[in-house]
């Protein structure tokens, strides 16, 4: 399942989850954020119950996006325990995803 996270949903859905949390920071105009879109939506699919997935619209949520200083999207961050622990940037594929959600829950 893939989450909608928002500036008024992200202290509950995110922060304090009660399991690692990746966000994909994106864009409706994003052309790079479009073509991740199926790879991020998959990548919630295979890791159900291990790793929340989910997206944040950076125009309609600008407040998060700056909190967490996204500047290039596609950005992706991983929370654990409320806190970002790794942060990727860009378009990249569905292998590449899945080692750096991998390296997160080691």
């Amino acid at each position: 399942m893939e989450y909608k996270f928002t500036t008024d949903n992200f202290e509950a859905e995110v922060l304090q989850a009660d399991m690692p949390v990746l966000v994909d920071f994106y864009a409706d105009w994003c052309n790079p954020c479009k073509m991740m879109g199926p790879v991020v939506a998959k990548l919630a699919e295979e890791y159900e119950g291990k790793l929340k997935v989910g997206k944040c619209n950076i125009d309609e949520n600008m407040q998060t996006a700056q909190q967490y200083h996204v500047s290039s999207i596609p950005a992706f961050v991983v929370f654990k325990g409320g806190k970002p622990v790794s942060t990727f940037v860009g378009a990249m594929s569905a292998a590449e995803l899945k080692a750096k959600a991998d390296a997160v829950l080691g």
